[in-house]
């Protein structure tokens, strides 16, 4: 379903926009996705909305056949990109795992701040952006995907993504379309 409304109540929910992960080979170009995901973080701060930026900072252990980090990453990898300019009001979240709600306080927070839907963008498409939108999903909020505003490492995941599994959690909109929205349902 196409982008519809945004609740009065939306946090915009930024995945993984940090030094270590867009330096990787992406199917967009970074520097795109960054650009997108840094106006939509401008536009919720002029509209007085939540901003979260979620950074990735070591593995969860486990065993898995494909090759993974687990522990701490290097120094800097976790750092954010500057273009997002984050903001003494924007909420960190820092995580070990591939979704931004486990074993963090982004669900409190949320829920703190009365947010009853999210916007997603970020990196990567099928890892942190789908599973941070599946405990979304299972949480009953509202999802909006900013679907030019993030990639991934593989076409296929990507594409699988936008085109199967983000249509059964939410709603799907470009960058432009989501900032339309919000100054629609704004004025």
């Amino acid at each position: 379903m196409a982008l519809t409304t945004l609740d009065a109540k939306t946090a915009l929910v930024v995945i993984d926009l940090q030094q270590g992960i867009v330096a990787m080979p992406t199917v967009h170009p970074a520097a795109d996705v960054i650009r997108r995901a840094a106006a939509l973080a401008d536009a919720f701060r002029r509209h007085a909305l939540p901003v979260v930026l979620v950074n990735v900072a070591g593995g969860a252990p486990g065993r898995a056949e494909q090759a993974r980090p687990t522990g701490n990453f290097p120094p800097g990898f976790a750092d954010l990109v500057p273009q997002l300019k984050q903001e003494a009001s924007d909420h960190l979240v820092t995580k070990r795992t591939w979704g931004a709600f486990t074993n963090t306080d982004l669900e409190a927070y949320l829920r703190e701040q009365g947010v009853t839907q999210i916007v997603l963008a970020g990196v990567s498409t099928s890892i942190g952006v789908e599973s941070t939108a599946r405990f979304a999903h299972e949480l009953g909020l509202n999802i909006a995907f900013a679907v030019d505003a993030m990639t991934d490492l593989h076409l296929d995941a990507h594409t699988n993504s936008l085109t199967r599994i983000f249509p059964r959690l939410g709603e799907t909109g470009t960058t432009q379309e989501v900032l339309d929205v919000l100054e629609r349902t704004r004025a």
